[in-house]
């Protein structure tokens, strides 16, 4: 019988569409939803709902469960309809009526909202930390080729001259963004839900507080209510984070696939990440930054693919929400295999130190031209004809190498003040906080193995 079930079993074809993809998408969350329970059977025992025995009992095997996870040995069973149900069913069988009692005082509905949670949690924490290794080979990137001159384009025309210096650190900072809105989507999960159970509490003598604390959660979501309201909010607002990290990215590999191309040929990328073809030998193709393009496309969409699931539903728990988790889970591992692979094909990408030269490029020069006239008191206005008028008639400017001089220009690209921003943003994250908290829970519950955000 299922955990929700009243007596009388569901048509086959009901039962497996409303369990979906749960099996599947639920192993993404068996090790959180062991922790969960090791909380709570903390929490039980210390507010006297077990006994000492009981207690000892469900953490030695809820550790047995954990460490069957880290090793593959864990699977969710046919017919099992979810990691909870999985859980509860290997309690019961292996320690008996003791294991029916992990479920006193919680709902499976603040069970997965807690595992979402601190599935979100680490998955947040992973993205950060390699959002920054990124931000950080950008700074370099950029710091490294601040001299060397490119083309800016605006409307896909050439416009004035830029520096691939600028270039990178426009990622970087974009990055140093992106990490405000991980730093805000962080806080917004960074709450206890656990003990709301079906949205309405319990009558049972819980201590929500000390759960919190077990989890190393910063706060509790106070109101039982809004805990459930919550769900697809949450995962809205992560999701929002996680699609402007996704958007710099893709932008990069935009300008990557252009610029790597023969009609530009600014970058060269190296042979071990290019692919050929299976009739033009010539061939070396950014199929890498073409991806990172495509998947970044396809997470800009989760925000709003995840806002019409959750749209106008009134308070409470509906199942709507299971296709939420469908949809939200594997979005992390995307995008770190994003963020990874970007890492390494810019690692050994290689600039060309005269892609400004040429005549194709005269132009450029024409804004720089018009500065150096109006340095000699010309109006800005009759100095912009003067030279429109010698575009005209194909005559050579001569404006000198161009000095920028300002905050975020070619002469000064400012990287000390965006890793300085990134650094003031990424402080605001406390990781060891939760990293401690599970550590000591898995160690209650006799798992020596270290949690340090697991993959």
């Amino acid at each position: 019988m299922k955990l929700w079930e009243s007596g009388k079993p569901l048509k086959e074809a009901v039962e497996n569409f409303t369990t979906g993809k749960d099996p599947e998408t639920d192993m993404l969350l068996s090790r959180h939803d062991v922790i969960t329970s090791i909380a709570h059977a903390l929490m039980l025992g210390k507010t006297g709902l077990l006994t000492t025995e009981e207690t000892f009992a469900l953490l030695k095997e809820l550790g047995i469960i954990y460490r069957e996870i880290l090793t593959g040995a864990f699977h969710i069973e046919k017919g099992i309809e979810d990691v909870h149900s999985q859980v509860e069913k290997l309690l019961t069988e292996r320690i008996g009526d003791t294991g029916k009692k992990i479920h006193t005082g919680r709902s499976r509905n603040d069970q997965v909202l807690t595992d979402i949670r601190l599935f979100t949690r680490e998955g947040l924490q992973h993205i950060a930390e390699k959002t920054k290794a990124l931000f950080d080979l950008l700074l370099d990137l950029s710091e490294k080729n601040r001299a060397i001159l490119m083309p800016g384009y605006t409307h896909m025309r050439v416009a004035m001259p830029s520096s691939f210096g600028l270039w990178f650190g426009s990622f970087a900072e974009s990055l140093a963004d992106d990490m405000v809105f991980l730093a805000a989507a962080y806080e917004i999960n960074d709450q206890n839900p656990l003990g709301t159970a079906a949205g309405y509490g319990t009558s049972l003598p819980i201590d929500r507080g000390l759960t919190t604390g077990l989890l190393g959660f910063n706060k509790l979501c106070v109101n039982s209510v809004y805990a459930q309201g919550s769900r697809g909010k949450t995962e809205m607002a992560v999701s929002t984070a996680l699609a402007s990290v996704a958007s710099t990215l893709g932008k990069l590999a935009t300008d990557v696939c252009l610029f790597s191309g023969e009609d530009f040929g600014f970058l060269s990328l190296a042979d071990d990440i290019t692919t050929g073809s299976s009739i033009m030998p010539h061939k070396n193709n950014p199929d890498v930054f073409e991806l990172i393009r495509a998947r970044a496309g396809l997470l800009k969409t989760l925000p709003g693919n995840i806002s019409q699931v959750a749209a106008n539903l009134p308070s409470g728990y509906h199942r709507d929400y299971q296709l939420v988790k469908e949809l939200y889970l594997p979005s992390f591992a995307w995008l770190k295999e994003m963020i990874d692979v970007t890492v390494i094909a810019l690692q050994n990408i290689q600039i060309n130190t005269a892609a400004l030269g040429g005549d194709r490029y005269r132009k450029c020069y024409s804004v720089e031209e018009i500065n150096r006239l109006v340095k000699q008191g010309r109006p800005f206005r009759d100095a912009y004809r003067e030279v429109k008028q010698k575009l005209e008639k194909g005559e050579p400017l001569d404006p000198g190498k161009p000095e920028h001089t300002h905050t975020g220009s070619i002469g000064n690209p400012g990287t000390g003040l965006i890793k300085e921003k990134m650094e003031n943003i990424y402080s605001r994250f406390d990781f060891a906080v939760s990293r401690e908290a599970i550590n000591n829970l898995l160690q209650k519950a006799g798992v020596k193995e270290k949690y340090h955000n697991q993959p």
